[in-house]
Formats: C-alpha cells, sequence, structure tokens
C-alpha cells in the first residue's frame, strides 16, 4: 500500500532536514506505528504521506502510484486524522458529517451510525462548540471514516479520552484491520502502539532508528527480574536483568540479608526499549 525510498523533506528557510532519508513499506492491512517524543517527524512524515507537504526529495508511492503524480482522487482512497481537528464550531456533529459527505465523489457511510459506534449517538445534534477535547477526538474519527478508505492516517488518535473510549477506539481499529484496512499511527502513547500495532518504527530527529514488531523487540531483549525489599524502615524497588544475575553482586547481598519482599520476571516495556534504542525518552 505504502512504499518509500530516501524519503527526506527541508521546510522552506530551515537549513536542518526535518526527516531524513527514511526507508520502509507498509503492505495492506497492517497497523503501522510511528512512535516518538514531540518534534521527531512523525507528523512531518504523515504530511508528505498524505500529500500536503510536497517538496520532498525522495520516492513515496501509494497504491503503487508516486505521490508527485497523484491527483485530488487519492482523498477518495484516504482518510486522515489530524491531532488538533478543526470542525465548523456553530454547526452539530451530524451537520458537520453531512457536509463533509459532500466533498467525496463516492458512497460515505450514514453519519448516524458512526456517531453511535463511538459514543456520540446522544449529541449529534449539539453543537461543536460544546464538545470536549475528547469528543472531538471521537468526532474527528468518525471523518475520517466517512467515505470507508482503504487506508486511516491517525495523529494521536487516543489524546484526550478517557479509559472507557481509548478502548472503544482501539476496538473499532481492530475491526477496520480485519475488514482489510491499512493504518498509520503517529503517536509517543507506547501503550496503545504495544496493544494493537503490528510493527512499529522509532523515530528520532528525523531518522528511523529500528523497525520491527512489539512482540519481537521485547523477545530481543532480556526479561528482568523486578523485586521489593525493606531497608532502613523503607520499602524500595530495583530491576535486575536476569542475564548475569547468579553474579550481581547487589541482588546477592540482598537474597542473603533476607531483605526481598516480592520478585518477579517481566519484559521490558516498549518505552524502556526506545529509549535503550534511541537514548531519548518520549516526552
Amino acid at each position: 500500500m505504502i512504499e518509500v525510498h530516501g524519503l527526506s523533506f527541508t521546510y522552506p528557510g530551515k537549513r536542518e532536514r526535518a526527516i531524513k532519508n527514511l526507508n520502509f513499506s507498509i503492505p495492506k492491512g497492517e497497523i503501522f506505528g510511528f512512535l516518538g517524543p514531540s518534534g521527531a517527524g512523525k507528523s512531518t512524515t504523515q504530511n508528505v504521506l498524505i500529500g500536503i507537504l510536497k517538496d520532498y526529495d525522495g520516492s513515496v508511492r501509494l497504491f503503487g502510484n508516486e505521490l508527485h503524480y497523484t491527483d485530488n482522487q487519492l482523498y477518495n482512497s484516504i482518510g486522515v486524522a489530524f491531532e488538533r481537528p478543526n470542525f465548523y464550531s456553530k454547526f452539530t456533529a451530524s451537520e458537520n458529517l453531512a457536509y463533509f459527505s459532500r466533498l467525496y465523489d463516492k458512497p460515505v457511510k450514514e453519519p448516524d451510525k458512526l456517531l453511535a459506534r463511538l459514543g456520540l449517538q446522544d449529541v449529534h445534534h449539539t453543537r461543536v462548540s460544546h464538545f470536549s477535547k475528547g469528543m472531538k477526538m471521537r468526532l474527528n474519527l468518525c471523518r475520517a471514516l466517512l467515505h470507508e478508505p482503504e487506508i486511516l492516517f491517525l495523529d494521536e488518535p487516543t489524546a484526550g479520552l478517557d479509559p472507557v473510549n481509548t478502548k472503544v477506539v482501539k476496538e473499532l481499529l481492530l475491526e477496520q484491520k480485519r475488514a482489510g484496512k491499512t493504518i498509520i499511527i503517529s503517536t509517543h502513547n507506547m501503550h496503545i502502539a504495544e496493544e494493537i500495532c503490528d510493527r512499529v518504527a522509532f523515530i528520532v530527529d528525523g531518522e528511523l532508528k529500528l523497525i520491527d514488531s512489539p512482540e519481537r523487540l521485547k523477545l530481543q531483549n532480556n526479561k528482568i527480574l523486578s523485586i521489593r525489599y525493606q531497608e532502613d524502615d523503607q520499602v524500595r524497588k530495583l530491576e535486575f536483568p536476569l542475564k548475569g544475575l547468579e553474579q550481581n553482586e547487589r541482588f546477592l547481598d540482598l537474597l542473603k540479608r533476607d531483605l526481598i519482599l516480592s520478585m518477579h520476571t517481566a519484559e521490558h516495556s516498549l518505552e524502556n526499549i526506545f529509549i535503550k534504542v534511541t537514548g531519548r525518552q518520549l516526552q
């Protein structure tokens, strides 16, 4: 669905490239995540892929066609949900979706069904000016799904959502995947990426540091032993790598002094792996 070779982009008036020599491909039916801190290049990459930023270097092909040579028909096949959605604030939720439906020259889903799927059925006649951020984010996803696109581009799709609605959005995205849709997520939320992405790409300072599945990344990184121990009347926590544990003097000392209250093995989190690979925190 997407093939990218040697992609670079520099904003006008800037010397430093925002993204540098990116190479990746995304097949049909995959949920692919761009992970990185703010300013890493995630949104720039997405904006090139959807045709907003045009003066890029390298090759970007969607549906087998070079992006430079595609026309507006492309937007019948892709759906986009930005992190900061814009709507007509004096329109209701239903009126907004009805308006955006007319931008496509293909059949669209019934707006009210989409609103109900994302828990907005009771506010479909409410002006968007009265919506919270989380409600706007869910309406944003409704808009992206209106025309049943083959590729979805989502920027921080769970930002501002409570745990219940985060779960609704994750289930909806997995439904789209089962229907054969391709989904690209840009986020610094490692938890959603770990739960639903088939593969993730670590991006820092405009460069791709690694592409792999969350599961393989966790298997490739040694498990850790997490312990709680009591010392000087305080309960403390420590983590030790399992490899070489039998020679770890600090662990053996705690064991000999019978200070350990509990212990269990655990996998490295995706965030810990990101920090290990890139040397950067997710902020």
